[in-house]
């Protein structure tokens, strides 16, 4: 086992957990950006766990099963979102602590 495999590992573990703050903040909010976003991470957490199955299992292909999980992280960054945070700190964006979205309770 190479050390790729260590780095294909964080980088599907940074995949997940970008998917997973998507939703997050999708529940909080209620915004159609944070919503199409969690569900394009569920394909993207695919296509990163995919690269990391070639990267472990296809020792002559671990540079693709890199690849594959660049590509997803790539992709799930890019995405169109709304501005949800104006003065927070670094710790509340990168755990997704969005305000919650007020409703009309009677």
């Amino acid at each position: 086992m190479s050390y790729l495999v260590y780095i294909a590992i964080f980088g599907t573990a940074a995949v997940v957990f970008l998917w997973l703050r998507d939703a997050r903040i999708f529940w909080r909010t209620g915004l159609p950006g944070y919503r199409k976003a969690a569900y394009w991470g569920v394909l993207y957490g695919a296509l990163a766990l995919l690269g990391l199955q070639i990267a472990r299992y296809v020792t002559d292909f671990e540079i693709l099963g890199l690849g594959l999980i660049l590509a997803a992280i790539y992709l799930q960054t890019n995405r169109e979102k709304e501005k949800i945070w104006k003065n927070e700190d670094t710790l509340t964006r990168f755990l997704g602590s969005a305000p919650l979205a007020k409703t009309n309770k009677k």
